[in-house]
């Protein structure tokens, strides 16, 4: 079997995990693709060879790349093509490559962002911060931090929370995030 075999071989089941983990079902994969249920599910069981209309569909909705979405072979460069994404004001630009685990970004934080009255969320996982310039006023319960430049948080994100900036220019963050309580693991030397 070729690599381009080997490869086409493994795509199913790889959209199968890719679904399963962004707890998508099939009904709600196809209203966002606009696939069919029963094209969907003959792509997953092998049954039907993907073309690349599909594949762009399915890539756009899981938001990755076509390399990424088929799990194509390295071709030995190992940089990170960050495309930034804007969410609710909100840049964040992606410093890991592979989807589920523990994933880096460069958050960067309008003024102001977000405006009082805070509304705290929690969800599954465990998240690092590490401010890059500026003052995040982090709301951790009923704890209120500001960190500086230079400064780390690290918590539990099924306590209620809040990542904001309060002054006027925008701040820059660089965040880990692990789902399902997944700590991070930071080691450094003390300098004294």
């Amino acid at each position: 079997m070729t690599d381009v075999e080997t490869t086409l071989a493994a795509v199913g089941p790889r959209l199968r995990t890719l679904r399963v983990s962004g707890t998508l079902t099939l009904a709600g994969l196809s209203e966002a693709t606009g696939i069919s249920v029963s094209t969907l599910s003959r792509l997953e069981s092998g049954e039907r060879r993907p073309t690349l209309e599909l594949l762009l569909r399915l890539a756009r909705v899981h938001r990755l790349s076509l390399d990424e979405l088929v799990d194509a072979p390295e071709t030995g460069d190992p940089r990170v093509r960050a495309k930034p994404v804007t969410r609710h004001g909100r840049t964040f630009i992606p410093l890991t490559k592979r989807p589920g685990g523990l994933q880096a970004f460069k958050l960067v934080i309008p003024a102001h962002d977000p405006t009082p009255p805070y509304r705290p969320a929690t969800h599954e996982g465990y998240e690092w911060l590490y401010v890059l310039s500026g003052r995040l006023h982090l709301v951790l319960g009923r704890q209120e931090i500001d960190l500086g430049p230079g400064e780390v948080a690290e918590f539990d994100t099924r306590t209620p929370h809040v990542i904001a900036n309060r002054q006027d220019h925008p701040i820059e963050v660089l965040a880990l995030f692990g789902p399902q309580g997944e700590r991070m693991h930071v080691r450094s030397r003390s300098v004294r």
